[in-house]
């Protein structure tokens, strides 16, 4: 396909429509099929990598697709894309990245190994979706909309509550990582049931703070692209919550019974 291609705005929504389909089958596939990494890691999946290693590889990808978009717009659109509302979306978009790429992966302990096959997988969706993001609110929405996202936005109703939600997810899943690297004890290879935080209410907090991040973002860039990264978050990891639930509740089956946890959104699922 010519480069040219995959700037048209034909090819991005194209593309954006084809995920869409693609994450529903991703969610279907996954109450069949155990993603095979973390707590359902399986030789099944073939030749396994350092986790840390896989972690960095996975995600660094749309860090810097995003960072390369954004700054590529800047000779394009007269600077538009240097108003408020471009810079914090790049900055909160990007804020995420940073920590998932050059700090997260390096918090991990132990010497756990992550499928190959499933980091390939992962750095495929992230630059697809690193492109997504990043040509929507750098160079479509400021070429063919360039009355959307005006200084003004900053003071929307969307804006405001999506960014706060965002932050919400993003303290959610900052806390609840911070729990599961600390449920054992140097030495320690018992396995527990986390209780602290939000896992007092779901087995997979922190995927729903992560789910909370893309909600956030999907509402304070009010866009079809933002709402695809929410869609593929949830049917990637509502499915993985419930394998995670009925490992946990073959493993503790009394605390289960006592506790009344749900998979991933409290009090419901």
């Amino acid at each position: 396909m010519p480069i040219e291609n995959i700037y048209s705005i034909d090819f991005f929504y194209d593309l954006l429509y084809i995920m869409f389909l693609v994450g529903l089958v991703v969610f279907v596939s996954l109450y069949f099929v155990d993603a095979g990494y973390g707590k359902m890691r399986s030789e099944k999946w073939g030749p396994a990598i350092n986790n840390k290693v896989g972690w960095f590889l996975m995600e660094c990808p749309v860090f810097f697709v995003v960072l390369y978009l954004y700054f590529k717009s800047f000779p394009l659109y007269g600077g538009v894309t240097k108003m408020a509302p471009y810079w914090l979306f790049f900055l909160i978009f990007e804020f995420h990245y940073f920590q998932r790429s050059f700090i997260f992966p390096f918090l991990l302990k132990g010497k756990g190994k992550m499928p190959l096959l499933i980091m390939l997988l992962s750095v495929a969706w992230n630059l697809i979706n690193g492109y997504i993001q990043g040509y929507w609110l750098f160079h479509l929405a400021p070429q063919y909309y360039p009355e959307l996202y005006t200084p003004s936005w900053v003071l929307t109703p969307q804006f405001i509550i999506g960014t706060i939600i965002f932050f919400t997810g993003w303290i959610i899943n900052m806390h609840s990582d911070h729990v599961i690297r600390h449920l054992r004890k140097p030495g320690d290879t018992n396995h527990y049931l986390p209780k602290k935080g939000m896992y007092k209410y779901v087995t997979s907090a922190n995927y729903l703070g992560e789910i909370t991040e893309w909600l956030g973002f999907a509402i304070l860039t009010w866009s079809l692209a933002g709402l695809l990264f929410f869609w593929f978050s949830c049917c990637n990891l509502v499915p993985r919550s419930h394998a995670i639930y009925k490992k946990y509740e073959e493993e503790f089956p009394d605390e289960f019974d006592r506790k009344k946890l749900k998979r991933i959104i409290p009090f419901i699922y």
